[in-house]
């Protein structure tokens, strides 16, 4: 199983949601900042789920609205959670850039070219940082954003702020 797998149990371990109610959520979050998870694989995921008999659907209409699946997690649902996030928190932990494979050919340009390249990093670093800042300030205040959702903002703004200083040291390398 993987990540993704974990998201979608963990939600559905809070309440019971539909895919698309599951989707917002993770959008509202910003989960795929932090982690490589997309719509299409959120529907594709919860049909997973539910075949592995890890979640449970039940069709619900609400007023004038289409029915919907809405979707709970099952006792071995549970399980599986509980167990997911034992093997992935034991996991070594890999931090996957893939402006890295920019850096490691930079040598291969010319001098005007490996400006723009670490330029360009920069100003992506720069607007994640304050794209993270802005999320920090509107929602630390907010009484029903989760502590761990407020943990893991303050470590992407941590990491940013890292790349920041890591990216400013590697152009006054390439500067001399």
């Amino acid at each position: 199983m993987a990540t993704i797998d974990l998201i979608v149990l963990g939600i559905l371990k809070k309440e019971s949601l539909s895919a698309y109610d599951i989707q917002k959520l993770v959008e509202y979050r910003n989960i795929s900042k932090w982690v490589k998870i997309s719509t299409p694989s959120i529907y594709k995921k919860v049909i997973q789920l539910e075949e592995k008999g890890y979640i449970r659907s039940s069709i619900v209409k609400e007023g004038k609205m289409a029915e919907k699946a809405v979707y709970s997690l099952t006792d071995s649902g549970e399980e599986a959670f509980e167990s997911l996030m034992m093997e992935i928190a034991a996991k070594p932990i890999h931090i996957l850039l893939d402006f890295n494979a920019v850096i490691v050919n930079l040598s291969s340009l010319s001098p005007d070219y490996q400006k723009a390249c670490l330029s360009n990093i920069e100003k992506n670093v720069n607007a994640l940082k304050s794209y993270i800042e802005e999320n920090i300030c509107m929602k630390e205040k907010r009484t029903d954003i989760p502590e761990t959702g407020m943990a893991v903002l303050k470590q992407q703004f941590i990491l940013a702020e890292a790349i920041e200083t890591w990216i400013n040291s590697l152009k006054d390398t390439f500067e001399r």
